[in-house]
């Protein structure tokens, strides 16, 4: 891992951000392009929002970015480029949550504080055989961890508890032929180790049709900006929602474009239907071609828009399921070759 052994706090912590949620091998070439564009919090204040969101387009989670960019530039406005000395001064930037002020104080700054992640806690609901859920057991679980945590190496300790989650006690098939603790793990003395962890009570996973209208004007095209607050904030997206019920695709897509930009649009041909999965929900997103008609653009219900043309996409964030499109947009406008 390229970033083991380091002792720049501003790496690690940009690590351990990119790592929350996201798998290693995902993340490494994230890293490692972040820091050739990003080196140190000056630069990462210094940048756009579409340039730091483009950076992390398709690494997920976006608000990590946008929390880590707004900590970055508390630090450089607020705290003369230094990064927060105290602990405490470090858990209230922006984005710090118990998992990233643990890993970073642990590995940076020798802070015996445990991390605890999804690796973590399945590690030692196998060593306790916890009879209950991680999350109904999570005081169990810290209290465990900050009696064997190790008092001159903790961060050592924590990086190494995650390492045997994520390569040996897997979620399936765990290598405990290969695991260095078997005489402390309860359920591995029981062979019951895969009884646990106990599952979590999962919940049905919403699935939503959606429709977007690539709008043209002339050889251009209207985008949209989602707001900073709502899921893939920040990303560029071409405009549309949810297709209600009893209404068709392309009812929604006229109605969606009037809400989101007071204008009106003559919903051309199909460009496409994709499927695409997201952690909590899925979607079925239709595409049409549409053609301005009237109406002075205006972010209604959205953080911005602009007309751009079609060698300006790759340039900008959108989320990965519009990518899922752009083989199919055209150079120039397709809606002057045929009425409306």
């Amino acid at each position: 891992m390229p970033w083991r052994g380091e002792a720049d706090v501003y790496k690690i912590w940009l690590s351990e951000v990119m790592l929350q949620q996201t798998q290693v091998e995902t993340v490494k070439p994230y890293y490692k392009r972040w820091l050739n564009k990003f080196p140190n919090t000056q630069s990462v204040a210094d940048a756009s929002e579409d340039e730091v969101l483009k950076l992390w387009e398709g690494l997920g989670y976006y608000a990590r970015v946008r929390n880590f960019k707004s900590a970055c530039e508390w630090i450089q406005k607020e705290n003369k480029g230094e990064m927060p000395a105290s602990s405490d001064a470090f858990r209230k930037l922006k984005g710090v949550g118990d998992y990233i002020h643990a890993a970073v104080r642990s590995i940076a700054f020798n802070e015996v504080v445990p991390v605890i992640d999804g690796n973590v806690k399945r590690v030692v609901a196998r060593i306790l055989k916890l009879d209950s859920a991680p999350s109904k057991a999570i005081n169990v679980i810290k209290e465990f961890l900050i009696n064997e945590i190790s008092h001159e190496s903790p961060g050592d300790f924590n990086q190494a508890i995650m390492d045997l989650g994520s390569t040996i006690c897997k979620p399936k098939n765990p290598k405990c032929s290969e695991c260095i603790i078997t005489n402390f793990c309860k359920s591995h003395q029981n062979m019951t180790v895969d009884n646990y962890p106990i599952s979590e009570t999962k919940r049905a996973i919403p699935h939503h049709k959606i429709a977007v209208g690539l709008i043209w004007r002339d050889n251009q095209i209207l985008i949209s900006k989602r707001h900073s607050n709502v899921m893939l904030g920040g990303l560029w997206e071409f405009p549309g929602g949810k297709i209600i019920e009893n209404e068709t695709a392309k009812n929604c897509v006229k109605r969606e474009i009037k809400e989101e930009l007071n204008v009106d649009v003559s919903v051309g041909k199909k460009i496409n239907t994709i499927k695409h999965a997201y952690t909590h929900f899925t979607i079925e997103m239709t595409a049409y071609h549409c053609q301005y008609e009237s109406g002075e653009p205006t972010a209604l219900d959205c953080a911005d828009f602009k007309w751009i043309k079609t060698n300006e996409i790759s340039s900008l964030p959108f989320p990965k399921a519009n990518h899922k499109i752009f083989n199919k947009i055209p150079e120039n406008n397709p809606c002057l070759s045929y009425a409306h």
